[in-house]
């Protein structure tokens, strides 16, 4: 896939880009949990590879914590933007 100015994004970048637009936006608060790899897998109609790649660019972005059998949630404090 490609932007409007011709650069290259994968399908991982554009979940990971989309979350963190509603995390910032407020529609997945602060402490909020992430929808599950299959919901999110079948919202951006992507593998769950491409899901777990993008979570995990969320984390790398300390916008999201993971626990064990639990989930991924919002951290309570979101780093500065880009």
């Amino acid at each position: 896939m490609c932007t409007d100015d011709g650069d290259v994004i994968y399908e991982w970048q554009r979940v990971a880009n989309d979350i963190e637009r509603r995390i910032r936006a407020g529609e997945i608060p602060p402490g909020g949990r992430v929808e599950n790899e299959r919901e999110l897998a079948d919202v951006y109609n992507v593998s769950a590879g491409t899901v777990r790649r993008a979570v995990r660019e969320l984390r790398e972005r300390g916008l999201v914590e993971t626990l064990p059998a639990k989930g991924s949630y919002v951290v309570d404090v979101l780093p500065p933007a880009d």
